[in-house]
């Protein structure tokens, strides 16, 4: 009868929709992500053995050292998993991010604060934009690191489910654009610097004068954002959406805003005005606090490096406003009650950041990372492509490096001194070679396991299913991959032919 009843609803699926079912049920199938983490930390262990008995070594293209493979099944190798356990559990770089920015937004979650603020802008803002807003809110979360991740994809799916669509779908959608369009952006993010700093480092082995200025994409990413709000609404109400179906769980109705909740957003309106004027007065001047005290500069300073620091305090503060002026906070036991509700739903998520911590710094340990993405360029290197078919090529291999290697600016130390200058002359600047591997760096961003911050939408989409998977989130991800993959290329292609600059004094060829 089940099996009947499957076959029914499935009878009007086309057939990509089915497909993405099967990959579905096929990746919920494998253990429990934390389980999982554990058996390729485990793999991982065995490999490095392997790796290192047959010789594997790699020569790192920007210093020349020697990378060979180091065996963690040797006495230093089972040293570094016993005495590092922890250290790998502390040290994962959401934990830490994760569990700070909860702090705050517990207060502002458990006072009311959000709730009522979802309401009051869901009721007055037109519902056909809800999805176009989230995902271009997720490219601007760039430029404050990893807030997207922390703060905007929980906050899809809670506008979603206050619009009765499905919850998950809206985690979707903040997901597409935080992390699918990380190589887009509207501004000028805190990665920037980062890259043009390792392309400059590279493109001085041919040209010593040669400066990269952080700009160097701009054009090209703020086109790539227009293109990926355009493609992330349609794949989410086109595709996204109508596999997911009816959500049948628990929604919170779109009640009116009462007035105490009135009052209490007021206030918090008032306190979160004076947390900005508080950050500006830190942040804008030239002798600012935070600013970076070396060069005087937002770019590298303590306020770009530590935002979730400001991220929390943004939250706290206008969630104890609101909650004094309401009602719903009336002493300190209140403010930690709500800290502690929000840390125990994250409960699972830290049970899974323990194994895949360590899964994450076996891998650096054994250096097998390293050698895969060394080996890999050396390869798409020895075929000899020309022209677009050369930058289409090296977009694949940086979206396959980075399905292994999760850090851009570490894939880009790797990959920048062989295929920078290496494009230089065969007479590309430097600015399109970097546009081609963020394009690669970031399609597969949605779909890969390791991603830093993977597990935690896994945990997200949780709330709402809780038979949700690597294969759900896979599964739902896959067809924006597919659509920011193709149509990206595209848009560098059309770009490469026309001959437009990819930022402020980088054209395209030198």
């Amino acid at each position: 009868m089940m099996e009947h009843v499957m076959n029914d609803t499935r009878d009007g699926k086309s057939w990509s929709l089915r497909i993405l079912d099967r990959i579905e049920r096929t990746g919920n199938r494998f253990p429990h992500p934390a389980t999982l983490f554990a058996i390729f930390a485990l793999t991982v262990v065995i490999v490095s053995e392997i790796v290192y008995r047959t010789g594997g070594s790699a020569v790192h293209p920007g210093t020349k050292e020697v990378i060979r493979g180091i065996s963690l099944l040797n006495a230093e190798g089972l040293r570094f998993i016993y005495s590092r356990m922890t250290d790998n559990f502390v040290h994962f770089p959401p934990l830490g991010i994760v569990l700070v920015a909860m702090i705050g937004i517990g207060v502002a979650e458990g006072s009311g604060l959000i709730s009522a603020l979802l309401r009051h802008l869901v009721l007055a803002a037109p519902k056909r934009l809800v999805t176009v807003a989230i995902i271009i809110a997720g490219i601007l979360s760039h430029l404050a690191s990893s807030v997207g991740y922390v703060v905007l994809i929980p906050l899809g799916g809670l506008v979603f489910a206050a619009l009765k669509r499905h919850p998950i779908a809206g985690i979707a959608a903040a997901f597409c654009g935080v992390s699918g369009g990380f190589g887009a952006n509207f501004l000028i993010g805190s990665i920037d610097p980062i890259l043009a700093g390792l392309t400059e480092g590279a493109a001085t082995l041919i040209d010593p004068d040669i400066t990269i200025n952080p700009t160097v994409n701009l054009y090209f990413m703020i086109a790539s954002a227009f293109l990926l709000v355009v493609l992330g609404t349609w794949v989410t109400e086109k595709f996204v959406e109508p596999r997911l179906g009816k959500y049948e769980g628990d929604m919170e109705e779109l009640e009116t805003v009462s007035p105490k909740e009135k009052k209490g957003l007021i206030w918090a309106g008032i306190a979160c005005a004076a947390v900005i004027t508080v950050l500006l007065l830190l942040v804008v001047p030239e002798d600012g606090i935070l600013r970076n005290p070396e060069t005087g500069s937002i770019l590298g300073s303590p306020f770009i490096k530590h935002i979730i620091t400001g991220i929390m305090v943004f939250f706290l503060v206008p969630g104890l406003a609101y909650g004094i002026a309401a009602g719903t906070i009336k002493s300190d036991k209140d403010v930690v009650t709500h800290m502690t509700g929000s840390m125990r739903g994250l409960a699972g998520y830290i049970i899974l950041v323990f194994f895949a911590g360590q899964f994450v710094y076996y891998f650096k340990q054994s250096n097998m990372g390293v050698l895969l993405a060394i080996k890999g360029a050396e390869l798409l290197k020895a075929i000899g492509f020309t022209g677009v078919g050369l930058l289409v090529a090296f977009v694949v291999l940086s979206a396959f490096i980075n399905m292994f290697m999760g850090s851009a600016s570490a894939k880009w130390a790797i990959m920048a001194p062989i295929f920078v200058p290496m494009f230089m002359l065969l007479g590309y600047y430097p600015g399109i070679t970097q546009a081609a591997f963020r394009i690669g760096d970031s399609i597969t961003n949605i779909i890969t396991p390791m991603m830093s911050y993977f597990a935690l939408i896994v945990a997200f989409a949780q709330k709402y299913d809780k038979r949700c998977g690597i294969g759900t989130i896979i599964a739902t991800m896959l067809p924006y991959s597919i659509a920011f993959g193709i149509f990206w290329i595209i848009l560098l292609a059309v770009w490469m032919l026309i001959g437009l600059p990819t930022g402020p004094g980088a054209p395209i060829h030198i």
